[in-house]
């Protein structure tokens, strides 16, 4: 794997994660479970041996606090170069703003705000063996932590789209043939006949999820850069190109004039299910790339276009991208729930992580599924249920927090009520506040007696 270069694309302060990041506290400082996003994948990375790395921040402040936590936390670990880039980028702004330092012949790119335990070295590995162009990682959706939504209330939520891929494999599942990004589970999708003519074969999913984790060949990567300078996203806009040029040139091979855009064959979900598997047209036992590397009888060799390979995650795999308020909340209880071999802790007997200097009140009780952080107090008679508490927060007494987390240097007056909400760093409830799915932003106080249901809360 030497001669792989990894970049991790750290974002910087998302406007949609607002008021939970600041220039402070980047996306990729966020913690889950107590220790920053950014840590589980740069776990991941380290234990597949890949170690030479690059960092891309976007701003230079961002960069800076980011630079300075990776040189404590991995310092003779990993080899990492942080570099910042521009805000508002996107993904391949990103890779074309830091082109001169890629080397590599491979490169594989992994989003920072990944909580996975999809093994890196699996998908590189993967990569090689195929010689691929770019070889995409897909994981069931269902593993996939939370839901794609905001943190809006019900009503908002029901009337949400129902949204999924449309992911089209060839009868081996090593190529990907077809690919559509975000498309309403009721409607019918069309897929070009073109395009099975010139696949013979391809299957339909619509239970995989990309994991934000991609390995390109170095050239064709910085060629679709430097010749697409309208692209700006990977998933969106390099991916699909990488996938419909692939087709053409064997379209082109096959005798089918590219230009036939006309015939439509239509893929339709029945029944709102989630996953449809459809084979269509004729079977062959051969991978498309195989068929497509002979000529039209099968005998002469023609020239094989670039190949679009896929890794796909077994379904046990747990794979979840905190890109959103909500998802940073179900990401938390996760990994101090179901997917807690990824939190790095040992859980007690009572399926939960008390730190040994946390001094806990009498009567004070707290339940499975919660952390309780280094140096943190709470008074007599609190409960905690499913939540996380960060380090050094001073918590009274009758305190009840649910389904909630707590940053670190929290103070916490008595008769507190905290439910299905984020409390960022240095906040201060007084006395008998009561808060009901809040975001409360960095230093905020809240005084005496006040309630609060949905709402942002921020330093003015």
């Amino acid at each position: 794997m030497m001669d792989f270069q990894v970049v991790v694309l750290a974002g910087g302060t998302s406007k949609k994660l607002l008021p939970l990041v600041s220039k402070e506290v980047p996306k990729a400082l966020l913690p889950v479970a107590n220790r920053p996003v950014l840590s589980y994948i740069l776990d991941q990375l380290e234990l597949s041996n890949l170690k030479n790395l690059i960092v891309v921040v976007e701003g230079e402040e961002a960069a800076l606090h980011v630079g300075s936590w990776i040189l404590g936390a991995f310092f003779d670990r990993l080899h990492v170069e942080v570099v910042a880039v521009p805000e508002d980028v996107g993904t391949a702004g990103a890779l074309r703003a830091i082109a001169r330092h890629l080397t590599a012949k491979d490169i594989l790119v992994v989003s920072g705000d990944i909580v996975s335990d999809v093994p890196p070295g699996a998908v590189a590995a993967v990569h090689r063996r195929h010689d691929a162009a770019v070889t995409t990682t897909l994981c069931s959706a269902s593993n996939s932590g939370p839901a794609d939504s905001g943190s809006s209330g019900g009503k908002e939520k029901a009337k949400k789209r129902r949204v999924c891929n449309i992911i089209g494999l060839d009868n081996t599942k090593q190529f990907l043939l077809y690919i559509a990004t975000g498309v309403e589970v009721e409607k019918d999708i069309r897929i070009q006949k073109s395009i099975l003519h010139a696949v013979g074969q391809m299957e339909i999913r619509a239970d995989l999820m990309d994991a934000h984790m991609y390995a390109f060949k170095r050239s064709v990567l910085q060629e679709v850069l430097e010749k697409k300078e309208k692209f700006q996203s990977l998933k969106l806009d390099v991916l699909p190109y990488l996938v419909r040029s692939q087709l053409k040139s064997e379209l082109s091979l096959n005798g089918t004039p590219q230009t036939e855009e006309n015939g439509n064959e239509k893929v339709t979900f029945q029944n709102n299910q989630a996953m449809i598997s459809q084979i269509l047209t004729h079977a062959s036992a051969q991978s498309f790339h195989e068929v497509h590397s002979l000529g039209h009888n099968g005998t002469a060799p023609v020239q094989r276009s670039h190949k679009c390979c896929v890794y796909i995650a077994s379904s046990s795999k747990y794979c979840a991208r905190l890109d959103s308020i909500q998802a940073f909340s179900d990401i938390n209880r996760d990994v101090i729930g179901e997917a807690n071999h990824l939190s790095g802790y040992s859980f007690s007997a009572h399926n939960n992580i008390i730190h040994p200097s946390v001094q806990l009140g009498s009567k004070t009780t707290v339940g499975p599924h919660c952390l309780l952080g280094e140096g943190s107090q709470m008074g007599d008679k609190c409960s905690v249920k499913r939540s996380v508490i960060g380090r050094h927060c001073r918590i009274g007494s009758n305190v009840k927090v649910v389904n909630s987390v707590i940053m670190n240097h929290v103070t916490i007056g008595d008769g507190c009520s905290i439910q299905g909400s984020v409390i960022c760093n240095n906040v201060q409830l007084q006395e008998r506040v009561a808060l009901k799915d809040c975001q409360v932003g960095a230093a905020f106080v809240a005084t005496t007696g006040c309630e609060y249901k949905g709402e942002l809360l921020a330093r003015k």
